[in-house]
């Protein structure tokens, strides 16, 4: 018994605690209000209604994505009171607005250091015509060029990743810049950590940045602050604090490792325990990551310092240009891009699309999430009517049971469109990869969610004709023998329950 309330005694003083408790009483306090007004004054309660009129008059003529009008008129409709009131605090919230003016000059200041070189740009539109436009898009509106100068390897999982990060980080000489979503500790972490104390004592800038909801709670308080003890120097992006506000939705979801300017790692693999299998969650945890070595490298490291220097008008990027020059090979291209929730270009989004509309012959994907909009659905149900041969893999072993239930939701429509769908049996995929036709690929944080290709700031590498999307595709072909296709037969199996479930969770995805 002293042993429990010892226990409980610490949930109530812990901070992450505290932070709960305050956004529940603001919640609360919203609600209160309202009620109290609408309950005792029936002008103000025939005011909020008018607001909820004029505010689906507004969304109707908006240009946003029609997958995000409806939950909120749905909304409207069955929260009159509080729905308005819930979109005027996203819509007109100052911190979202301050994170997204800042995205925005820090672009301006730093494209002027990604230019793509007119000659890789025809040389894809000559080698590949299907994908020389995406390439010019990425290029154009994304700010992230195209480079033939590199050399890339592909992991199948994260154990594997991990082993080559300890390789590069041990061989880095000027500095090492790391920005992850989740750190955790544990075994994975212990060691990198035990390899950055190594590299700051002899002299190495280096700089972690990581995430103020992925990781700000799973570490102690004060924790990365000690850190500068030994020479590491650390920032959080975007701390969680105590206060409604959709700011909080804008988190750092991508992974990036970038060392002397001419290496960078990329993935779905964070700095915790069972993205290398070391601690099972969720079965076997199956992932994938990239290493680019060469050219391509700067692009990580100008994502990095981009949101590093993010709330600094100026940012001086000719010190952390390469001394060394990797020599890379001419194995076709890749194009290393990042896509930010602060500006009006899907980039991801728009990426996934190209691809699956331009495949002739097989599109494959991976993603730990499937919560789609119409355009994507539509997009995949027409390649496989056209004859692709359309397949997505997903976990058979769910992290977040919601996420699982939306997922089965798009199930039904799919199949009926010929689309191929498989759960991988052993545990969860948290791999983010494309692949089509062997000749393009992608790798990278972007989920097949609302999050990842609204929400959040991702990250990912295209690669065109080189021997790496060949990997990609047959990682794809070994895992699908550890997985179980799903058919129409086991979407009727579904309990209604479930069903239901999904599709009430369905109606509100893009507002989770």
């Amino acid at each position: 018994m002293r042993k429990f309330l010892r226990k409980l005694i610490r949930i109530l003083l812990n901070r992450n605690t505290l932070f709960v408790v305050l956004l529940l009483i603001q919640a609360a306090m919203l609600v209160l209000t309202i009620l109290f007004l609408s309950q005792h004054y029936l002008p103000v309660y025939a005011v909020l209604i008018a607001l909820d009129v004029v505010l689906v008059i507004y969304i109707t003529n908006t240009s946003e994505n029609p997958s995000y009008k409806i939950p909120w008129l749905v909304a409207m409709l069955i929260l009159p009171l509080f729905a308005g009131f819930a979109y005027l605090l996203v819509k007109t919230d100052a911190g979202h607005k301050t994170i997204k003016q800042e995205c925005a000059d820090k672009m301006r200041e730093t494209k002027k250091d990604l230019t793509q070189d007119p000659a890789i740009r025809k040389a894809i539109e000559d080698a590949y015509p299907d994908q020389g436009g995406l390439a010019r898009y990425i290029a154009d509106y994304g700010g992230y060029p195209a480079y033939r100068n590199y050399v890339s390897e592909f992991y199948p999982v994260g154990e594997a990743m991990f082993e080559a990060m300890k390789r590069e980080i041990k061989a880095a000489k000027r500095y090492i810049f790391l920005e992850y979503f989740i750190i955790n500790n544990g075994v994975m972490w212990d060691e990198i950590l035990t390899l950055l104390k190594e590299k700051a004592a002899q002299g190495i800038d280096v700089r972690l940045m990581y995430d103020g909801f992925g990781t700000q709670f799973m570490m102690p308080h004060e924790y990365f602050q000690k850190l500068s003890e030994f020479g590491i120097q650390c920032r959080v992006f975007n701390s969680f604090k105590p206060f409604l506000s959709s700011a909080q939705n804008n988190r750092d979801h991508r992974k990036i490792l970038a060392i002397d300017g001419h290496t960078a790692f990329t993935g779905g693999i964070n700095l915790a325990d069972e993205y290398i299998n070391r601690k099972l969650r969720f079965g076997h945890w199956k992932d994938g990551g990239i290493l680019c070595k060469g050219d391509a490298a700067w692009s990580f490291t100008v994502m990095f310092l981009q949101l590093w220097d993010l709330d600094t008008k100026t940012t001086d990027l000719d010190p952390y240009r390469p001394t060394e020059l990797i020599h890379g090979t001419t194995d076709g291209f890749i194009q290393p891009y990042s896509d930010s929730p602060t500006d009006d270009e899907n980039v991801g989004k728009n990426v996934y699309l190209d691809i699956i509309n331009h495949a002739k012959r097989y599109c494959y994907v991976m993603t730990p999430y499937l919560i789609l909009d119409h355009e994507l659905i539509t997009a995949m149900g027409l390649a496989a009517k056209r004859g692709v041969d359309m397949r997505i893999m997903t976990p058979h072993i769910p992290d977040k049971w919601y996420a699982y239930e939306t997922a089965w939701s798009y199930y039904r429509e799919l199949l009926e469109q010929h689309v191929r769908i498989f759960e991988y049996e052993p545990g969860f995929v948290h791999a983010k990869n494309m692949t089509s036709d062997d000749v393009v690929s992608v790798v990278g944080t972007i989920n097949m969610d609302y999050r990842s290709l609204y929400l959040h700031f991702e990250c990912a590498a295209v690669l065109y004709g080189s021997s790496t999307v060949r990997q990609v595709r047959h990682d794809f072909d070994e895992t699908l023998h550890h997985c179980i296709e799903i058919t129409l037969g086991d979407c009727e199996k579904r309990s209604i329950p479930k069903r239901m479930a999904g599709w009430v969770l369905r109606m509100f995805a893009p507002l989770l």
